[in-house]
């Protein structure tokens, strides 16, 4: 195969938006990072795997109890695998006697029995210590055995910016997070082990004589919001991983967002924070399925086949994107979003607000050849036939590789004769034969 290093772009301008981002750091939403009053976070579409807005994301921290969604995924991984069942009685182990009596605790003794659907409720719901550490040492033996696990688990889900030194979430110097590496575990948990959300949305928990009501008061608030973990410690300020399920009227499809914020200065301010920026995301962006399907994009020359023009077409793929509902990349002081009318107040007097669009706009593809032509015969799969570079405000948000399994067959040799006879005269008169790149339609 040959692989020519020239490149044939073009640029389509169209009367749509797009709101997205994908693992580079153009940021879909801009709002300003002095108007959240939280030390790191991040907006996170887990559909379209983007980052609508964030501010230090990548800041190593301790992340508290957030720690415990790691447990619980692995926890409710091993059930998945058969390796536990909710059924289970499990007898506590000796290191839950390291749990002081100041932690939130289940006040489990050693020897004592526990089911495992216990154990999840009480790390989940309530935030014990002596939970994360009985489930640690059922999962993995012991501790240090499930500690290397979840530090490899963190870092299959590419979590970069994080290493546990423990399961509950104690500060300990080698022990952070960053907010867009919980968003990551948030995304798998979502994925991978959904039920943690029927854990993550109770409002209060009963075991024995303690009775414990959820510390993420958004849940009393808004019925969307279904999780997923609190945290708090003098050394991480407190911290939360939020996420809701809305129905987009303009989509008429349900659609998630996680939000996380680490450092905020109280309980009542990190839900203020994060629900102020989960109502922004909702409100100022859009996820739907960028392209139609089976659109022709371009027509590549075949040189010695039997065909003259190879179409090449967008790529089946129901994947998501994430597209701003604003006109303009403006900074936004997120002080100015009154949560009742879920819209930025621009001004007071006269009042303007700052209304989303419908509709994106300000919406760019650029597409670019990656074979000016192909040589028959020739049998490849997956061939990288072109690259789609979306972009708003000038800005990429996305990028997309067209593949396509190739399979040309050569001409005879008098076809080839007359195709050589007919681009000799080609080239006399001027012409030549070209690739040509169409216009995208979105869906």
């Amino acid at each position: 195969m040959l692989r020519f290093p020239q490149t044939l772009a073009v640029i389509i301008c169209s009367s749509l938006s797009l709101f997205s981002h994908a693992q580079n750091h153009t940021q879909v939403l801009n709002l300003d990072p002095q108007s959240v009053e939280a030390q790191s976070w991040v907006i996170f579409d887990p559909q379209s795997q983007q980052i609508i807005a964030s501010h230090n994301e990548n800041l190593q921290r301790a992340p508290a109890s957030l720690t415990k969604m790691m447990v619980g995924y692995l926890a409710l991984k091993a059930i998945e695998q058969g390796k536990l069942s909710l059924e289970q009685m499990v007898t506590v182990p000796e290191v839950v006697r390291t749990v002081k009596g100041d932690e939130s605790r289940l006040k489990l003794h050693p020897n004592a029995q526990i089911t495992v659907q216990e154990l999840i409720s009480g790390l989940i719901i309530m935030s014990a210590n002596d939970a994360a550490l009985t489930l640690g040492t059922l999962i993995s033996g012991d501790i240090p055995q499930f500690l290397n696990l979840m530090n490899t688990t963190a870092q299959q889900l590419g979590m970069q910016h994080t290493h546990f030194s423990n399961p509950s979430g104690i500060t300990m110097q080698e022990h952070y997070a960053s907010a867009l590496d919980l968003a990551l575990l948030s995304q798998a948990i979502i994925q991978d082990t959904p039920e943690y959300l029927n854990y993550s949305k109770q409002q209060e928990f009963r075991y024995k004589d303690i009775h414990h009501r959820a510390t993420n008061i958004l849940l009393k608030k808004d019925d969307s919001v279904d999780g997923l973990k609190t945290g708090y410690t003098d050394a991480a300020g407190y911290n939360l991983a939020l996420t809701a399920n809305r129905l987009d009227p303009n989509t008429n499809e349900y659609r998630r967002l996680i939000v996380i914020v680490m450092g905020t200065a109280s309980k009542q301010k990190r839900a203020d924070v994060a629900y102020t920026l989960l109502n922004i995301g909702y409100q100022y962006s859009q996820t739907k399925h960028l392209f139609s399907r089976d659109q022709k994009i371009a027509d590549i020359p075949i040189i010695a086949g039997k065909k003259l023009m190879y179409q090449v077409n967008l790529p089946q793929s129901q994947s998501y994107h994430t597209l701003s509902l604003l006109k303009n990349n403006d900074v936004l002081d997120v002080k100015k979003f009154d949560t009742l009318q879920q819209r930025f107040i621009l001004q007071q007097q006269p009042m303007q607000l700052l209304q989303p669009l419908k509709q994106p706009e300000q919406l760019q593809f650029t597409i670019t050849l990656l074979q000016p032509q192909l040589h028959a015969p020739l049998i490849q799969p997956a061939m990288p036939l072109a690259k789609i570079d979306i972009q708003q405000f000038k800005q990429s948000l996305h990028k997309i590789e067209v593949q396509q399994d190739i399979a040309l067959v050569e001409a005879s040799l008098w076809h080839r004769f007359m195709a050589w006879l007919r681009h000799l005269v080609q080239l006399i008169q001027g012409h030549t034969l070209k690739a040509v790149i169409y216009p995208i339609h979105q869906s």
